[in-house]
């Protein structure tokens, strides 16, 4: 027969004291005595006492849960940025509770949806690249639910956000290719709905105008992530009469796709076409030709940063809170 969990009345009833002499003895409350205080916490732990967390939830006003909503558990970036947000949450006493939004806004409302109704603490978010609607997060406000965002953050300035500059990473990557003796650069661009693709496409053309480059209209082409857009894209530059000789890549997935299609094309990596991306996924240091230069968005660090900043929302420390946290990035060159 299973046996039912110890409570704060059994322990009360054996020691013929109070309910709340047991509660404040088992918080070591300085109005109980030594020995009362010892009874207690040595009957507690004969019994195998626990804490309701229920009831100290209720008490308290909070779950001690966070939700996480991140667009591909699969991504090495993610799985990075989880550890982040893992050790602080542990330090916090908090568990969290995961959602995939598979880069689909739809699911991306469901999740926040779900964790509402779950009574979350506070969300923390990285976007779907489809989201161009943030509705499903401003109504969570209502509910007393703050959100963070991270990496992919909206452009909406009441937005709580930590995030990497990649406008200005990107004007370095284009300065090392420049320093390389490349002008013909072409840039793979992620989706327009995401900041972050606006924020890389503007850097490279900031990068371009520094250099005295002309832009080529037709070195800039799109993929929306997958590997079959990004070879369609990668196609396009290759069809070029005057191709480029280098390629910046959305992110670290998306050259090593752009780079496979080329490899199929009979030509050498970083011979007959260089590729610099963001994200220097470790990954990468296996391949016996990983792009030349990537950059480093520490994922890691970006979800940590969320998550304090999460807290302090939960704790209602908002006096001198900064709305926006961006780290710099920093590029990382290859030299396998």
């Amino acid at each position: 027969m299973e046996q039912k969990p110890t409570t704060i009345k059994e322990i009360a009833r054996r020691l013929n004291v109070s309910v709340s002499t047991v509660s404040r003895a088992l918080h070591n409350h300085s109005s109980i005595g030594l020995r009362t205080r010892t009874q207690v916490q040595q009957l507690a732990a004969e019994l195998n006492y626990e804490p309701n967390q229920a009831a100290i939830s209720f008490k308290q006003g909070k779950t001690m849960t966070l939700g996480i909503i991140l667009p591909q558990l699969s991504e090495e970036f993610f799985s990075m940025a989880i550890n982040g947000i893992e050790d602080v949450a542990t330090k916090n006493n908090y568990t969290v509770l995961m959602g995939q939004s598979h880069d689909q806004y739809d699911r991306e409302v469901r999740i926040v949806d779900s964790m509402r109704r779950h009574r979350v603490d506070g969300i923390l978010v990285s976007l779907s690249k489809t989201t161009k609607n943030f509705d499903h997060f401003k109504q969570l406000e209502k509910y007393n639910i703050p959100v963070v965002f991270f990496d992919r953050v909206p452009d909406f300035p009441e937005a709580y956000s930590v995030s990497c500059n990649l406008q200005h990473c990107s004007v370095e990557l284009v300065d090392w290719l420049v320093a390389q003796g490349h002008r013909k650069i072409g840039f793979i661009k992620g989706p327009d709905s995401m900041l972050p693709a606006r924020e890389r496409l503007q850097g490279y053309q900031q990068g371009l105008k520094k250099h005295g480059i002309k832009p080529e209209p037709a070195f800039v082409v799109t993929t929306d992530l997958s590997a079959a857009k990004t070879a369609d894209a990668m196609h396009k530059l290759l069809a070029l009469r005057n191709r480029p000789t280098a390629v910046i890549a959305f992110n670290d997935y998306v050259a090593l796709d752009a780079m496979k299609y080329v490899r199929l094309s009979g030509l050498q990596i970083n011979k007959d076409i260089a590729f610099v991306s963001y994200a220097n996924l470790p990954v990468t240091s296996y391949l016996d030709n990983p792009p030349a230069a990537s950059v480093e968005q520490f994922p890691y660090q970006q979800a940590e940063k969320a998550t304090e900043l999460l807290f302090r929302l939960i704790n209602k420390e908002q006096e001198g809170l900064p709305q926006h946290q961006v780290l710099e990035g920093r590029l990382v060159v290859n030299k396998g």
